[in-house]
C-alpha cells in the first residue's frame, strides 16, 4: 500500500472516531442555544448598565458556551459555574495581593485554579480564564462579588428559567449541588 493510500485510510479512520466522540446538535438546538446565550449576555450587559455594577466578565462568555451549548455536561452544572468561577477569581485576587503580577503569577493562578477545582469537585474551564483575568487586570477583592459571584448566579438562574420556559431547550440543571 502506498504512503498516500495509508494516509487517506488513517485520516478517514480518525474522522470516524471524532464523529462518534463529538456531540451532534440538531438545527433547532443550535437556534435555541444561540438565542439563549445572546439573551443571557445581553441581559447581563443591560443589567450592568442599569445598576452601575459590572455583572459580566469575559470568561462568562465561555461559561455561556457550556451552559447553553452543552448543559448536560458536569462542567456546566450550577456548582461548577458558581463555585468554579468564584474559586478562579479568589485564587487570582489572592495571588495579586500577595505576589503581584507577572507571567509566573498568571501561570500559577491558572494551575492552582485547576488543582483546587479538581479537589473541590467544581472544575469549570472558564474559571482558569477568570483567574488569569484577575491577575492580568490586578483586580481587587470586590471583583469576587461584582462581577464573578453575581454574574455567575444570574447566568445559572437564566439557564434554569430558559430551560423551563422555552420549548426545545435542554433541561437544566442535572443537579444543583
Amino acid at each position: 500500500m502506498s504512503r498516500w493510500r495509508r494516509l487517506q485510510v488513517a485520516v478517514r479512520r480518525e474522522r470516524c472516531r471524532g464523529r462518534r466522540y463529538q456531540p451532534r446538535f440538531r438545527l433547532n438546538q443550535i437556534g435555541v442555544t444561540s438565542l439563549a446565550a445572546l439573551c443571557a449576555v445581553l441581559l447581563l450587559g443591560l443589567l450592568s448598565l442599569w445598576s452601575g455594577q459590572v455583572l459580566i466578565a469575559a470568561p462568562m462568555g465561555a461559561s455561556c458556551v457550556l451552559l447553553f451549548g452543552y448543559p448536560a455536561t458536569p462542567l456546566a452544572q450550577p456548582r461548577n459555574i458558581v463555585l468554579g468561577n468564584l474559586l478562579g477569581a479568589l485564587v487570582g485576587v489572592a495571588l495579586v495581593s500577595s505576589a503581584g503580577q507577572g507571567p509566573v503569577v498568571l501561570a500559577l493562578a491558572v494551575a492552582l485554579t485547576i488543582v483546587l477545582g479538581q479537589q473541590l469537585r467544581c472544575l469549570h474551564p472558564p474559571a482558569g480564564g477568570m483567574a488569569f483575568l484577575a491577575v492580568y487586570l490586578r483586580v481587587n477583592w470586590s471583583f469576587l462579588l461584582f462581577p464573578v459571584l453575581s454574574g455567575s448566579l444570574l447566568l445559572v438562574l437564566l439557564a434554569w428559567a430558559f430551560s423551563r420556559w422555552v420549548p426545545g431547550a435542554s433541561p437544566y440543571p442535572q443537579h444543583w449541588l
